[in-house]
């Protein structure tokens, strides 16, 4: 089976699963049409949470839950219950590796109806890798992993406005201390930080109550990670995420919110190259994490009508009865040359009291896409009386 261009992005990021030298294999020559982004750590763009996963990854502005921190923090400012934790778990890329999966385990704590705390654990497993020598002599079996470590502070400013910001730690073990190219592997580390907001807005459209809700979150803004000592460093996927969703409330019992985010990576794009390594078209993309940043709107050498290719959107909608039982579907687009995900996905979500129960699943042409049949599982506990309940009652 051939590997479509976004298992080529993947895996091109990730090339440091098996070996931890330069990337002069995967530079573009002059006339090629796919300019991929390389970062390291790409498991950070994986969406864990299965209410989002179900709704086409999109999210930034829908109303929270336990597992807000991993697409906008800012959401937990509104969450009713003084805390909860979430569990999530997805095989991944289960068409290419059976033993890939990814873990996510988040929490939060509102110390007042203005203030809340969170943290959060996503493990990435990239399963058994038979290692062996240039004289394909065995070296053992290798489990590559990566994770990163959240804590959270979310501020609200009244009922329409909230602020979040999270410090991330990450850790990527990917090279079992091999030797390549003369350099021998480490675990490659980073710190990073995460910047969201979102803004309510309680309306009438159509003739019916609705929230409208703008959310935006700038995610893994940190250092470059390197792999060897004196080796090539990489971006982390430094990623702008900006959406908006509409909830309609119908008759009391019955909810449907529509969601639609846009999403760019703010690392460089790769350029094309000639047959010497000399830049033909676009920048050099050895620069700082600034640079990188700001660069990233104007760096493609394909100009301006590249730069929205690589734009991605993730649109979903979703329908809850009663509070207690949710339909979901969504669609994912990304441009054949910046990544080419295109799927479909469905879902469904139970309650009962103070569980929440998350599924998701994704569809696409198994013969072309490795994340057709992707499943994703979340479970959310939410506990407590909200505080500002309690100053209702007289209580604090």
């Amino acid at each position: 089976m051939s590997l479509s261009p976004y298992i080529r992005f993947f895996w091109c990021s990730a090339l440091l699963l098996f070996t931890v030298g330069n990337l002069q294999a995967q530079v573009q020559t002059n006339g090629s049409e796919a300019n991929n982004i390389i970062t390291a750590v790409p498991f950070l763009l994986i969406t864990p949470d299965a209410r989002a996963g179900s709704m086409g990854n999109a999210g930034v502005a829908v109303a929270g839950d336990a597992n807000s921190s991993s697409i906008n923090v800012a959401k937990l400012a509104y969450l009713k219950d003084d805390y909860g934790f979430g569990i999530s778990y997805s095989p991944w890329l289960k068409n290419l590796v059976p033993d890939i999966n990814l873990a996510y385990l988040s929490g939060y704590y509102k110390l007042d109806d203005r203030n809340t705390i969170a943290s959060s654990l996503r493990y990435f497993s990239l399963g058994n890798i038979q290692l062996t020598d240039e004289n394909q002599q065995s070296l053992g079996v290798f489990n590559p992993n990566e994770f990163a470590f959240d804590a959270s502070f979310v501020r609200s400013f009244g009922e329409e406005f909230a602020l979040g910001t999270t410090l991330r730690f990450i850790y990527s073990n990917l090279g079992s201390n091999l030797v390549s190219s003369g350099q021998q592997s480490s675990p490659g580390k980073a710190v990073a930080a995460d910047v969201s907001g979102i803004y309510n807005s309680s309306v009438r459209l159509f003739n019916t109550d609705a929230l409208v809700s703008v959310g935006a979150n700038i995610s893994n803004i940190g250092t470059k990670m390197s792999y060897s000592s004196g080796g090539t460093s990489y971006f982390l996927p430094t990623n702008l995420k900006l959406g908006g969703a509409t909830s309609f409330n119908f008759d009391g019992n019955s909810e449907i919110t529509v969601a639609l985010d846009f999403n760019k990576l703010l690392v460089p794009t790769q350029p094309i190259y000639d047959n010497n390594g000399n830049i033909v078209s676009g920048k050099d993309p050895n620069r700082s994490v600034p640079a990188g940043i700001f660069g990233s709107f104007s760096d493609a050498p394909g100009g301006f009508n590249e730069e929205l290719k690589e734009v991605g959107l993730s649109t979903g909608v979703e329908y809850i009865y009663d509070k207690q039982f949710a339909l979901r579907a969504g669609y994912q687009y990304q441009n054949p040359a910046k990544g080419d995900a295109r799927y479909f996905t469905l879902g469904a979500g139970f309650k009962y009291n103070v569980l929440n129960l998350d599924l998701s699943y994704l569809i696409a042409n198994a013969q072309t896409s490795p994340l057709a049949n992707t499943l994703r599982f979340s479970l959310l506990f939410n506990f407590g009386r909200t505080k500002a309940e309690d100053r209702k009652l007289g209580r604090d």
